[in-house]
């Protein structure tokens, strides 16, 4: 399958998003949110990279330095080896080599592992793990060598060579982003996790594997932006109970105020402004009150005294007038007046009143009119007398002003004293209004200088006490404003979110679709008789806490995965999600490494990896260890193609690496060799060497009868193993592959396919056999061997390449 290039997350998002009835603010937020789709990078690699050979010395179960050489290109290799063989750890070198790190000993307790990586037969010999890649489309040779200088697992350094012997850089050979996501290494220890099932690794891997960062992302910057909006909130709600508290501790008219706008089902913000302006009605008006009283002036009273004093002075210049009253002067001047003119216009002497003669002389002429003189000089000096008296009492109203304006409202005792001051304008009396005035101006003086002091404390009380609230305040007003667009961006967040999470798993899940029906394919081929299916496989969460979610069923029912597989299903589940990760199309890496994936699988399951091996070894190199037989029986019994090492391991950490050929070819081998030894002694070339060409003879059976039950009778490894173990002689084994019936006599198929091979076949059972004296002799039973082997291969179809070699 050929996975084509993901149309861009980023376009596909906003497409649906311009085509969604979400309202303006919330896609307007949504495109604010989405992220920019993240750089691509080739990671500087070279190209495709394949393994030529695996090195270990002084490492894990190795001692002496030991390669295990692989062949070039495509193609399944099978490294087979018992338990403590040092197989695995060929496989856990060249994992380390490239990566720097073992899966196996992640999470594991350090000091096992400080304690386990060195090989303990070797200690003189400098631990190295090294691999030679073929790198590119040439297949340049890479050598990528990890050495350790010191005791601790740690202490290494990663040495990368070209072939002509210069250094390079790890990433320009090996992409190390490439190596997370696409691992092209299956440990035992990742098969055994997925028994406690562990797929937040592979979870995470998958996302990055598929591009999905980018949803997640989106998705996290989404559900950040509820969350900060949220924080915003509880911020200024703490805030607001917290300043309510202490707002309640302050008989103030501000705090009074503050409290009011904070109490509300809506905080009034223009309100807490104003406060902290000093610009509220309330605050303002308490403030001019307390700075009015602060600057309250009573009567002065120098000025008030110095005016009593002129009212007292002019009082008592009036009383010493001689009439008292300039009004009667001025009448007793006038009679007299008039008498006067009386007397010169009639010439008589005679009083005109009392009849009296001669009263009206000139004396009394002149007496008149020295009369009249004084009484105008006492009318004028008792009309200035009075009118001084006037104008002290004016002066003294004046001084009496009325109550201010402002403390007219107030029922306080300041206002009662000014009241009693004013009315002192309704005394006329110079001496009582004197007197009046003078009382009053001393109390009034007295009444505002204790309001006057009190107002002056009482301000400065006031702003030292209400600065650190102001301050709070403001705090407040700034985190109560930002709760306010929060609570806003919330509502559209939540929306946002609502609408982005089935997008996000719908493309989540159209990226994944390929992968799982690859996983789906692998299952298929791993557990085609297990009642258990594997269907849907998804991604549920985000990195870091997200899961592979697997649809399980057994017999159409429902199930959960981990508590209804066996071990050998849930190690096909392994492979069923690893291969298609590690074959994904932009890997680099040309090549798996499987550590022992047999183990608890059934024999069915065992082809069915064989199958599934050799599918992928198409067109990768496949290299698969393991100490179980049953995996290279089933590539012998499928006629797959495949390369077989064996590793062994010999005293003091020796180990040895052999390849095994195609049976028959290194029996006929081998044979031949023995055949040109001419100083092999008579006994032995009579009796071993004919028995060296029956097992050739037995191994051409051995496959064709494997193949033949497989084919035409359709058994499966199962059965067809226990056929061929009860298998006793040469003839049982040849009636078995060319009639697929060991009870029966194989002697007219022998004869039709190779003339004069009964009599072979009669000579290897019966031990009696024409001695061969020569070696032409030997040399002609081996021809004779490989023609009858030859032929009982090609019996049923089968290429004489066929089989393992």
């Amino acid at each position: 399958m050929t996975d084509q290039p993901p149309a861009s997350l980023r376009t596909l998002l906003l497409d649906r998003l311009r085509h969604s009835d979400l309202a303006p603010q919330v896609q307007e937020l949504l495109r604010e949110l989405v992220p920019d789709e993240p750089a691509t990078s080739s990671g500087g690699r070279a190209g495709p990279v394949q393994l030529r050979s695996i090195t270990a010395a002084g490492w894990r179960g190795v001692g002496p330095r030991t390669t295990l050489e692989l062949p070039p290109g495509p193609g399944l290799v099978v490294v087979a080896g018992p338990n403590g063989s040092g197989k695995s750890s060929f496989a856990e070198a060249a994992e380390t080599a490239l990566t720097g790190r073992n899966s196996r000993w992640d999470g594991r307790r350090a000091t096992d592992w400080q304690k386990g990586w060195r090989n303990l037969h070797t200690p003189d010999v400098t631990p190295e793990v090294c691999v030679e890649l073929a790198v590119g489309e040439r297949g340049e040779a890479v050598t990528v060598r990890r050495t350790w200088h010191g005791l601790k697992v740690d202490e290494a350094r990663t040495k990368v060579e070209a072939p002509d012997g210069s250094e390079r850089k790890l990433e320009e050979v090996v992409d190390a982003e490439a190596l997370d996501l696409a691992r092209p290494f299956l440990p035992y220890s990742e098969l055994g996790s997925m028994i406690n099932g562990t797929l937040g690794g592979l979870h995470d891997a998958f996302f990055k594997l598929l591009g999905l960062e980018l949803l997640a992302e989106f998705d996290g910057r989404v559900k950040d932006t509820v969350s900060e909006c949220e924080q915003a909130i509880k911020h200024a709600d703490a805030l607001t109970a917290q300043l309510l508290d202490a707002l309640g501790t302050l008989d103030d008219p501000r705090s009074r105020e503050a409290t009011q706008a904070l109490s509300g089902a809506k905080r009034d913000l223009g309100r807490v402004h104003a406060l902290l302006g000093s610009r509220t009605p309330a605050a303002e008006a308490e403030l001019a009150r307390l700075r009015q009283h602060a600057s309250l002036a009573g009567p002065d009273l120098a000025e008030v005294g110095g005016a009593v004093g002129r009212l007292r002075e002019a009082a008592a210049a009036a009383e010493e007038a001689r009439y008292g009253s300039a009004e009667e002067a001025r009448r007793l001047a006038k009679l007299l007046e008039a008498a006067i003119e009386h007397q010169r216009r009639s010439g008589s002497a005679d009083c005109p009143v009392c009849r009296a003669e001669n009263r009206l002389d000139r004396a009394w002429a002149e007496q008149a009119r020295t009369e009249v003189e004084r009484l105008q000089t006492e009318a004028a000096d008792a009309e200035a007398a009075r009118q001084e008296v006037a104008v002290a009492v004016r002066a003294v109203h004046d001084l009496v002003q009325p109550v201010p304006v402002w403390l007219r409202g107030e029922n306080s005792p300041l206002t009662v004293v000014w009241q009693e001051w004013v009315q002192c304008r309704d005394v006329i009396h110079p001496r009582e209004l004197a007197d009046r005035v003078e009382r009053a101006a001393v109390t009034l003086d007295d009444a505002c200088r204790q309001v006057r002091e009190e107002a002056v404390q009482r301000l400065s009380a006031h702003d030292v006490a209400w600065q650190p609230f102001a301050v709070r305040l403001a705090e407040w007003l700034g985190a109560e404003e930002a709760a306010e667009v929060a609570r806003e961006r919330r509502k559209h967040a939540r929306k946002a979110r609502s609408w982005l999470r089935p997008i996000i798993n719908e493309l989540r899940d159209e990226r994944l679709r390929p992968f799982a029906q690859r996983s789906q394919e692998v299952w298929q081929k791993l557990c085609e008789h297990s009642s258990v299916t594997l269907g849907s496989v998804t991604l549920a969460g985000t990195p870091g806490r997200g899961k592979v979610e697997l649809g399980v069923s057994v017999d159409d029912m429902s199930a959960p995965a981990y508590s209804v597989m066996s071990q050998g299903e849930l190690h096909s589940l392994a492979l069923s999600l690893f291969l298609p990760r590690a074959t994904h199309a932009d890997s680099p890496f040309g090549f798996l490494v499987i550590d022992d994936p047999v183990q608890s699988m059934d024999p069915e399951k065992v082809e069915g990896l064989a199958r599934v091996l050799d599918a992928y070894a198409q067109d990768r190199q496949v290299i698969v260890f393991t100490h179980d037989t049953r995996l290279q029986q089933a590539i012998a019994h499928l006629g797959i193609k495949a390369t077989v090492l064996r590793v062994s391991r010999q005293t003091d950490s020796v180990v040895g690496v052999e390849t095994l050929t195609d049976p028959v070819e290194q029996a006929l081998a081998e044979a031949r060799a023995v055949s040109l030894d001419r100083s092999l002694p008579q006994d032995v070339a009579d009796h071993v060497f004919p028995a060296m060409c029956r097992v050739a003879v037995e191994a051409a059976c051995l496959e064709t009868a494997r193949r033949r039950l497989r084919d035409e009778e359709g058994l499966g490894l199962r059965a067809v193993e226990e056929r061929v173990e009860s298998l006793d002689r040469t003839k049982t084994y040849v009636s078995l592959a060319l009639l697929g019936d060991e009870q029966q006599s194989a002697r007219a198929a022998v004869e039709r396919i190779c003339p004069g091979g009964w009599a072979l076949i009669e000579a290897f059972n019966s031990g009696a056999h024409t001695p061969l004296p020569t070696v032409d002799d030997r040399k002609d039973l081996v021809r004779r061997t490989k023609a009858l082997a030859t032929a009982i291969r090609s019996s049923a179809g089968a290429e004489s390449a066929g089989g393992a070699r």
